[in-house]
């Protein structure tokens, strides 16, 4: 299986290309979003809040707050762990049960959650490559996410 990988041409289509696989999105799923400031990874998050029936009033930019949770279709749970160059292990018994509970988790800045990540979990990788463009790689790792990999590849 290969990644999938598209140029977003707009926040707009970003979102939307989301929200499509938020609707795909079920309990126990996990996105994590890796990618440069301003790479796109809130504006994803966002996408995967309409796509998950999330109202979208209830949606904020994180900026200084670790975890978002929001009611939807299937819960939706948001980290940022931008501020968080290593992970203080007060926190991780925490980070370890919303990755492996009942709603759906979008984890931006995943790599500094690597070594907790789930065994099937979705990354999505997001590259500036212009004013408004941006590259996305989406990886499965674990049979679901490569099934969702394919659903968007399918669908375009």
């Amino acid at each position: 299986m290969r990644p999938y990988r598209l140029i977003s041409r707009s926040p707009e289509a970003t979102r939307a290309l989301a929200a499509r696989l938020g609707d795909r999105l079920a309990p126990g799923d996990v996105v994590a979003l890796n990618g440069e400031l301003g790479s796109g990874k809130t504006e994803f998050v966002h996408g995967l809040a309409q796509g998950l029936e999330v109202p979208p009033h209830m949606v904020a930019s994180p900026s200084f707050t670790l975890v978002h949770e929001y009611p939807g279709r299937v819960p939706l749970v948001h980290l940022d762990l931008y501020r968080l160059e290593d992970l203080p292990l007060e926190l991780l018994p925490d980070l370890e049960e919303y990755l492996s509970g009942p709603q759906v988790v979008a984890v931006e800045w995943a790599r500094r959650l690597a070594p907790l990540l789930p065994g099937d979990y979705l990354e999505v990788d997001m590259e500036i490559v212009g004013e408004n463009e941006r590259q996305l790689t989406f990886t499965g790792h674990g049979e679901r996410s490569w099934d969702l990999v394919e659903e968007l590849a399918k669908r375009g």
